[in-house]
């Protein structure tokens, strides 16, 4: 059994990987590496910082679901976006969500979750940094992504993406680290979306769990039911 020095030791060494990929400045091969290292680990380590984001973004999807959305749970087309090891997919098979696709810039990160048996099918190597993604605009009845608007990974102009590949009247809901909302310009880029009618205004639970060490805001935003120019193009 481990002794109280080593617990606190694990814990301190999984805030160091955890702090060290926000370091990584969005560079899709620096990123790709780390996490080839770190998938192992991943799980194990983010539960040690009781990260709660993928429960709260996967409850969302069903309020938002439940509330406003005509289709059954079971048969709506979900792209987790930034899927890592799966974790957004176990909670929201555990609300009765089926059809879900995922996509992660790490193919050992993607091969942990297809390994969890969700996800109907998951792409490696895509990188929301460059888009276009390799998905047909309109393609999802919502668009999930936790843990990947954070620093050193994904910068805010990859919302558009997630809106693109979103189905008129559909959801993304998106998770952005406070220290991430703080030195960047996300909520310049929610505005500009907003203003050009991409996206309905947006609704933020500002400041909620999402690990020991620090919040987050959780952003929904609604497609419009008459699809803009960009949602239209296909990839």
């Amino acid at each position: 059994m481990n002794t109280s020095h080593e617990q606190q030791a694990s814990e301190q060494a999984a805030q160091e990987r955890i702090k060290a990929s926000h370091q990584l400045d969005g560079d899709a091969v620096r990123l790709a590496h780390y996490y080839s290292g770190w998938a192992n680990s991943y799980n194990l380590d983010v539960d040690r910082d009781r990260y709660c984001g993928p429960v709260v973004v996967a409850e969302l999807a069903a309020t938002m679901q439940a509330a406003y959305m005509d289709e059954n749970r079971a048969a709506m087309a979900i792209l987790d976006a930034g899927c890592g090891t799966g974790l957004v997919g176990r909670q929201l098979v555990r609300l009765g969500f089926q059809l879900i696709d995922g996509f992660d810039l790490s193919e050992a990160m993607a091969e942990k979750a297809r390994q969890t048996g969700i996800y109907r099918q998951v792409q490696s190597k895509v990188d929301l940094n460059q888009p276009p993604l390799g998905f047909s605009g309109a393609s999802y009845d919502m668009t999930v992504c936790c843990g990947v608007f954070t620093l050193g990974h994904v910068r805010p102009r990859g919302l558009r993406e997630l809106v693109r590949v979103t189905r008129p009247n559909g959801f993304v809901i998106v998770s952005t680290r406070k220290s991430y909302a703080e030195a960047t310009s996300f909520e310049n880029e929610v505005l500009c979306l907003q203003n050009e009618g991409t996206v309905a205004p947006a609704q933020c639970l500002n400041d909620g769990k999402y690990l020991d060490e620090e919040d987050a805001h959780y952003w929904i935003f609604r497609v419009p039911k008459t699809p803009t120019p960009q949602q239209t193009r296909r990839s």
